[in-house]
């Protein structure tokens, strides 16, 4: 029995010894495999820590592997705890008395360790960097500069009282220098001929008062040169002063602050003058804002703001209603009865104040319409087209105006609403003529003709021609009065221009040269100041010039006309007419081209076909050109009147000696 016990201790303490060496090998095992786990957690902590969003979203696609590595685990720990579980229990051949070996508490408590890290190849690689925004570049043109330059630095916009600092391109005195002091010029005469104020001309020209100031500043600069010598040179671009300036003017030229209940107020913001825009300038400001409000631009709101203020400014301007005053040759179709028309007595008549001719007529009321309605623009000509233009079954042939003649007879009369539009209308073209016309005196503005005076009559002034002269040393006869043509002219008037006639043939007579006088009225329906123009010529091509007129003349216009292709005036004055063959010749309606030879007359055209008759002054010119051999790009070049003329003072000291106007000076 003892040998039969002892075998069993000893069973019993082999299989413990066993069983506490597995228990060993177990707990190492977890051990290591939790070292291990945490060690590698760390490492991809610390190099992932960036990208724990895309290692979220990767153990989701993981979770499946993982899933099965745990079902795994758990079958193995679930045999082993089933094991362990057998060995525990009593065998029948152990002691009563033995004690029950039981697992830690690191074992039977939940596994913390059932998500493991699954390193899938490409994760340690090194994030790309971010890509930089582009950088934004500002041209040197940009106007808005100042304000891309914020926004590049990241500093806010700044306010309106700040002035945007922009590259200028240009340095003083540099090839594009005279340009703008001419532009600058032209500002300073429009204001000065239009009555308008400097800033508001400027704001047209230039686009901004900015550049205004800063061609103002160059002016100053290029003047200091000028009277110092280049080493008086102080700067070589503008700085801005004349600008910052005005901007400190304007600000202090408008309330700082005001007081409400005892308190003072914030400093109201410095809002910009508006400028006064026409309706031209309007309706683009207003183009711009429909269009960024199609685009959905961020600067609509700012386009309408700034459209509803100029708009509000310019109500006045364009609303204002005109008082248009006629004189008596405007208004003489209104003035007394017309016996000529009486009104169409129905409802639409009525309404409308229409009238019909009056067919019972007196031979007095026939002459007061026939005086009334004297040289008045088309004739009966213009009525025939009147009559024909409200003929709907109107058809050009001879059956049909034979038997409709007396339709067509019979006068189209407009009622007093009508002829009134129709004065006015012709008032206020003829006010834009004489707006616009070079050779005309703004005697309501006190302005002198943009053409230079060289000399002034009481009717009459003479002045210079354009550039490029046919023949150097030319010069105009100008009647002071707008007339279409020299045919308009009075008594008077006809006397001063003789005056001038004489005076400028002793002159060019002095110099050894012939003059000719011409005088181009083919175009009256343009209402172009009449004029007439003095060209010398070499003194031996005098004899010639009538006979270069003559071929002229033939060999232009129509080739059938029902005038006379060559009105010979200086004959006329030989047979008996005297000096007035000119005035009695030719009709002052007709478009017509007239050359002196002499004082009393010359050569005359009557223009019938002014399509075939060459632009402008062509006609003289070219015939002149070929007297005095001038240049192609001479003769085909016409230019315009300038308020500076360089050829003043030079033309004056030769014209003293023979000047008739001294005499009016010196009385």
């Amino acid at each position: 029995m003892d040998g039969l016990d002892e075998f069993e201790k000893n069973l019993a303490a082999e299989k413990a010894e066993r069983e506490k060496s597995e228990h060993d090998r177990e707990r190492h095992r977890h051990h290591s495999h939790k070292h291990r786990h945490h060690h590698r957690e760390e490492r991809d902590r610390d190099r992932d820590r960036d990208g724990e969003e895309r290692h979220r979203h990767r153990h989701r696609d993981s979770e499946r592997d993982g899933e099965r590595e745990r079902d795994g685990e758990r079958e193995r720990d679930r045999d082993r705890h089933d094991s362990a579980e057998q060995d525990r229990k009593p065998s029948d051949d152990a002691e009563p008395g033995s004690k029950t070996l039981e697992r830690d508490a690191w074992m039977t408590a939940p596994s913390a360790f059932e998500v493991e890290h699954v390193h899938r190849p490409g994760q340690n690689k090194p994030r790309s960097p971010t890509p930089e925004p582009p950088k934004r570049v500002i041209h040197s043109r940009e106007l808005n500069s100042g304000h891309l330059e914020d926004l590049n630095s990241g500093k806010a916009p700044a306010n309106q009282e700040q002035t945007s600092k922009r590259t200028v391109d240009y340095t003083f005195g540099d090839a594009g220098s005279k340009w703008r002091m001419t532009k600058l010029k032209a500002v300073y005469n429009t204001a000065k001929e239009t009555g308008q104020p400097v800033e508001e001309v400027a704001l047209k020209q230039f686009g901004s008062l900015e550049f205004f100031d800063d061609a103002r500043e160059e002016e100053e600069e290029m003047e200091r040169r000028r009277l110092y010598g280049e080493d008086a040179k102080s700067k070589d671009k503008p700085t801005g002063e004349l600008y910052n300036q005005r901007i400190k003017e304007q600000r202090r030229a408008e309330p700082v602050s005001q007081e409400v209940q005892g308190e003072i107020m914030q400093e109201n913001p410095i809002q910009p003058v508006p400028v006064p825009m026409d309706q031209t300038a309007l309706n683009r400001l207003r183009a711009q804002m429909m269009k960024a409000k199609l685009r959905k631009a961020p600067n609509a709101a700012q386009l309408e703001e700034e459209y509803n203020r100029a708009a509000a400014a310019a109500a006045p301007r364009i609303n204002a209603p005109e008082a248009v005053v006629l004189g008596v040759m405007e208004s003489r179709q209104l003035a007394g009865t017309r016996a000529e028309v009486k009104a169409v007595d129905n409802k639409r008549g009525r309404e409308r104040g229409l009238v019909e001719e009056n067919t019972d007529m007196t031979i007095e009321q026939m002459l007061q319409e026939e005086r009334r309605t004297k040289g008045q623009a088309g004739g009966e000509g213009l009525r025939l087209a009147e009559r024909i233009a409200k003929d709907a079954k109107f058809d050009n042939d001879l059956e049909y105006m034979d038997e409709n003649a007396e339709k067509l007879a019979k006068r189209v009369h407009k009622s007093e609403v009508n002829l009134k539009n129709m004065a006015v209308s012709e008032f206020q073209k003829m006010n834009r003529i004489l707006e616009n016309c070079p050779l005309c005196h703004k005697e309501d503005k006190g302005l002198p003709p943009i053409a230079p005076v060289v000399s002034l009559a009481t009717r009459v002034f003479l002045t210079l021609p354009t550039e490029p002269e046919i023949s150097e040393g030319g010069a105009v006869i100008v009647p002071i009065a707008h007339r279409n043509n020299l045919l308009e002219c009075d008594d008077d008037e006809w006397e001063e221009i003789r005056n001038f006639m004489k005076s400028l043939t002793r002159m060019y007579h002095d110099q050894g040269r012939e003059v000719v006088f011409y005088e181009n009225a083919a175009a009256p329906q343009r209402h172009m100041h009449a004029a007439m123009m003095a060209v010398p010529i070499p003194y031996d091509q005098g004899a010639m010039a009538p006979a270069f007129f003559k071929e002229a003349f033939l060999s232009s216009d129509e080739e059938w006309s029902q005038h006379r292709k060559i009105i010979d005036t200086e004959a006329k004055a030989k047979e008996g007419m005297g000096r007035s063959a000119f005035r009695r010749s030719i009709a002052k309606e007709m478009p017509y081209f007239h050359v002196w030879f002499s004082l009393d007359g010359g050569l005359g055209h009557i223009v019938e076909n002014a399509d075939r008759w060459p632009k402008g002054d062509l006609f003289a010119r070219e015939v002149l050109g070929g007297i005095v051999d001038a240049d192609a790009h001479v003769i085909k070049k016409q230019g315009r009147w300038a308020k500076v003329d360089g050829r003043v003072e030079g033309f004056k000291k030769g014209w003293r000696k023979f000047d008739w106007t001294r005499v009016l000076a010196d009385a």
